[in-house]
């Protein structure tokens, strides 16, 4: 089964295209199948949990999004760029490369682990994808960066180098590196499972203050309470196929599928 997403805030805008939309997406390794014709459409500034057991294939369906992973078929568009995606290994078109750096300049992706360069501070971190990606002159990188260092919490940590701070601060670094893209989307690969209980909230937040600001954000995560307070709506996926798209009341209080029940009892 795949699922187009039709609650919340989707079911108010249906007169817009979605910014994000995925038609029958498959991705295999190792002939093994991972992802069996996913579909999913996300509006401009909605936040998106996905949920569902490990394997499932809720990474690769993130990573697919901004070809990291290339698709073996499907469709993605996001803001304006789409790219057709049957046999694309096999026989790339002459303009994927291009394509593809055209999708991710609108696209921003969090990863589990930081990612950060260890010999550069946190600012000059912040700095490096708008100065080499986009040729943004120095001065004005870094009046970007300390701006979104201060968007993040962590405008005093300007000068300070990623070994000198805690994960959650080094994880809020890495969204305030994405955001210096200006991107149209983030995408969050678990965002908080490298980090310490204590330090998780204040990851969230910077992701509630964005929702709050309109950007547009989908989440892999196993954090329940999160996705229940603060998604718009929430996906479930199982075996490679999303089993359930609902808003974030009712997924937890009447799933409309056992496999979504089953999965989410263990988090009572």
């Amino acid at each position: 089964m795949s699922g187009i997403a039709g609650r919340g805030k989707v079911e108010r805008n249906r007169m817009e295209a979605p910014l994000l939309s995925i038609r029958g997406l498959h991705k295999s390794f190792d002939e093994t199948p991972i992802l069996k014709g996913v579909s999913l459409d996300v509006e401009k500034g909605d936040l998106v949990s996905i949920i569902g057991p490990s394997g499932c294939g809720k990474s690769t369906f993130l990573r697919c999004m901004n070809f990291l992973e290339v698709p073996d078929a499907g469709r993605i568009s996001i803001a304006g760029v789409t790219i057709d995606c049957q046999g694309l290994e096999d026989a790339p078109p002459k303009d994927l490369d291009a394509k593809a750096h055209e999708l991710r300049q609108r696209v921003g992706m969090v990863f589990q682990q930081f990612n950060l360069f260890p010999h550069m501070t946190i600012l000059e971190n912040t700095m490096l994808g708008p100065v080499i990606g986009r040729g943004m002159p120095r001065e004005e990188a870094r009046i970007r960066g300390l701006q979104l260092l201060e968007k993040v919490d962590l405008a005093t940590f300007a000068a300070r180098y990623p070994t000198q701070m805690s994960g959650g601060q080094q994880q809020r670094a890495a969204i305030a590196r994405a955001l210096a893209m200006n991107p149209q989307v983030m995408l969050y690969d678990e965002p908080t499972s490298a980090l310490d209980p204590e330090l998780v909230a204040e990851v969230l937040a910077v992701m509630k203050q964005l929702d709050t600001e309109g950007m547009t954000q989908i989440i892999v995560t196993h954090e329940m309470r999160f996705a229940r307070d603060a998604s718009d709506y929430i996906v479930f996926m199982e075996a490679g196929h999303i089993i359930e798209i609902s808003d974030e009341d009712e997924i937890f209080e009447n799933p409309k599928d056992e496999r979504t029940a089953h999965f989410l009892r263990r988090f009572q």
